[in-house]
């Protein structure tokens, strides 16, 4: 089994990840990880954060000479804020007293974590709800990207709307295009709009949300299963991609715009073996977003992502105090205005990760060539017997 945990506070010392199940033989380098660690902090909206830190990934076990060795991998990315918060953050007990953070926001995990933990002090909650921890995500989905590349499966995503400017999709979008683009969207025109849109809510004091769509091309028929709920790849797509801080709502293929259409529009069409093309089983469309019955159906995976504006405004909401409970303005610390480009990056990345353990399911292996050994023969099997 593929699985990963992480640790770590936004203004603690590091960010940490354990990950266990890669075969072993797979070839991975720290610089590799660092190319999806820096796309994630870029896009046009990002705060000051992004200007301190420079995210690395160390390995400190499980590779040894630039492959994967079997045993849990370990890495580590140090916070380089850390300097400025080691008072605020130390580890070892103070007898200095440290202003307690009691003014909530509203749309952060603040008062319910509060609540739930039993603080008196938000700053525990808010520095482990961060989504500076995603970078330690990203950094896993980087390590699951490598894997996934062995089987010539590709993840991308890109941007679709930032606030109410919207880029409708045309099929597959040009990568080389969306990333290029300073909010990561393929429509030229979409994006300039998307950058001043930003640039108003800055101005304003205000943030913004919007929705991302990730993409993954390659993945073979049969990948998850319909026996049981918790087994089915759509769900596990779809509660991973909630996972990510503000996303509030997902769709796999058409989602809900299928709710809107009669079944003879709503369903793809399975096309005869003369009109597959390069690859068995092919679809006339591509409406559920390459997954039916909880499975893959051969088509490429299209997760689609709704993030809210980002909690924390530059002129606060109104809200209440921890301690007491009266009227006061929201706490504010340093933040973004627009996390959607970045959020994509975050959404690759939990996409991968679900896939990768999909594809250790299916085809396991104790060695990166014995999965893959795995694979090809399982491909053979797959065409219908007059198409071998």
């Amino acid at each position: 089994m593929f699985r990963f945990l992480t640790a770590g506070e936004s203004h603690g010392k590091a960010l940490s990840v354990i990950i266990e199940g890669l075969p072993a033989g797979l070839p991975l380098t720290e610089d590799y990880i660092a190319l999806d660690l820096r796309r994630r902090q870029g896009g046009h909206g990002r705060g000051q954060r992004q200007q301190i830190e420079e995210d690395r990934a160390e390995i400190l076990s499980g590779v040894r000479h630039g492959l994967t060795l079997g045993s849990p991998l370990s890495l580590v990315i140090r916070n380089r804020d850390w300097p400025n918060w080691q008072d605020v953050m130390q580890v070892e007990p103070t007898t200095e007293a440290t202003e307690k953070l009691t003014r909530l926001r509203p749309g952060h995990a603040d008062l319910a974590g509060a609540i739930k933990y039993g603080q008196d002090d938000v700053r525990p909650i808010l520095e482990r709800a961060s989504a500076r921890e995603t970078a330690a995500r990203v950094a896993v989905g980087a390590v699951a990207r490598r894997f996934l590349e062995e089987f010539g499966i590709a993840v991308h995503s890109h941007t679709l709307a930032v606030g109410d400017v919207t880029a409708e999709p045309q099929g597959e979008p040009d990568w080389a295009s969306v990333e290029e683009s300073p909010v990561r969207c393929a429509n030229r025109e979409a994006s300039q709009q998307m950058v001043r849109a930003i640039d108003v809510a800055r101005e304003a004091g205000d943030s913004l949300g919007g929705i991302f769509e990730v993409w993954a091309a390659g993945v073979p028929i049969g990948l998850g299963s319909h026996v049981h709920w918790d087994r089915r790849l759509d769900g596990r797509l779809a509660q991973a991609v909630m996972s990510i801080q503000a996303v509030k709502g997902v769709g796999i293929g058409g989602g809900f715009a299928l709710a809107r259409l009669p079944g003879s529009q709503a369903h793809d069409v399975i096309l005869p073996v003369d009109q597959w093309g390069d690859r068995p089983w092919r679809h006339a469309t591509n409406r559920a977003g390459g997954l039916e019955g909880g499975m893959t159906n051969g088509e490429p995976i299209i997760v689609r992502a709704a993030l809210k504006p980002i909690s924390t405004l530059a002129k606060p909401l109104p809200s209440a105090d921890l301690a007491t409970g009266e009227a006061i303005e929201a706490h504010y610390e340093r933040s973004d205005v627009c996390v959607v480009p970045a959020a994509g990056v975050i959404g690759e990345a939990m996409v991968a990760i679900v896939l990768a353990e999909a594809m250790l399911a299916k085809f396991g292996g104790d060695h990166i060539e014995e999965t893959k050994r795995n694979y090809q023969g399982y491909l053979k099997t797959i065409s219908p017997r007059g198409k071998k």
